[in-house]
């Protein structure tokens, strides 16, 4: 479990507010139901409008990486890979075949049978880096969702601001609720520029970082699996892992 990332929001938020009441300011008039209802939804309408709802789905299945990101497995694949290594220089490649068996990872499984064929080393390579390129693609794809977010919640939040500005308007009559009425309104800005730059942006971010971890990953099986196929020596082979360890 990281709590960092809603340390993060909880730390970004409270020290705005916090600031904005030593100033004098009433927290609880940043409560605007209407205001808020404007810009979140308005700026999930216009997510949806442009991703297939399938693909919006996932994406908001993903913000639970933002405390449960997947495990970085790299350290545990590089001793697998070494392992594997001195098996294949001892006994062939057909030692692998118990390794195949317990490989959990589709994609470690498609790597060591694809060796265990005899499959040639370019085509292994092509069909290793198709598989991490879609891989990328398809959480990529889903993170864009809180990029998109991030872009459209400022400007529905000037929207937001500009109708309550035109709510105002029609009480010029009573200058006792101009003052109210405009300050109101502008909170539908601060729900916009804040959501973006202090939730959507940042999970983007952040699950990017998780997206980076994943494909770096795979990149070391990728390498390991290249090294083995090409008949590497095992030490060799722990040195080239080392890089992707970083």
């Amino acid at each position: 479990m990281d709590w960092g990332g809603l340390a993060g929001l909880a730390l970004a938020f409270a020290g705005i507010l916090v600031s904005y009441g030593l100033d004098g300011g009433h927290v609880l008039s940043l409560l605007q139901p209407a205001a808020f209802m404007i810009v979140f939804g308005g700026t999930v309408g216009a997510v949806i409008t442009q991703t297939r709802l399938p693909v919006f789905v996932r994406g908001v299945k993903m913000a639970r990486w933002l405390m449960q990101p997947p495990d970085d497995q790299r350290r545990m694949l590089s001793a697998d890979i070494v392992r594997w290594s001195h098996s294949v220089r001892r006994d062939g490649l057909l030692s692998l075949e118990p390794y195949l068996r317990a490989a959990r990872d589709p994609f470690v499984s498609k790597g060591l049978r694809m060796i265990i064929d005899g499959i040639d080393e370019n085509q292994l390579r092509q069909i290793l880096d198709a598989e991490i390129a879609a891989l990328d693609l398809y959480h990529r794809t889903a993170v864009k969702i809180w990029e998109s977010a991030g872009g459209y919640s400022p400007t529905i939040g000037i929207l937001g601001a500009v109708l309550g500005l035109i709510r105002v308007m029609q009480h010029l009559s009573d200058p006792t609720k101009l003052g109210g009425g405009i300050a109101v309104a502008f909170v539908a800005t601060v729900y916009g520029v804040g959501l973006a730059n202090l939730v959507y942006l940042p999970i983007a971010n952040r699950l990017k970082a998780a997206i980076t971890q994943q494909i770096r990953q795979r990149e070391l099986v990728m390498e390991g699996l290249m090294a083995i196929a090409h008949g590497e020596h095992p030490r060799v082979i722990e040195d080239r892992l080392a890089a992707y360890l970083e």
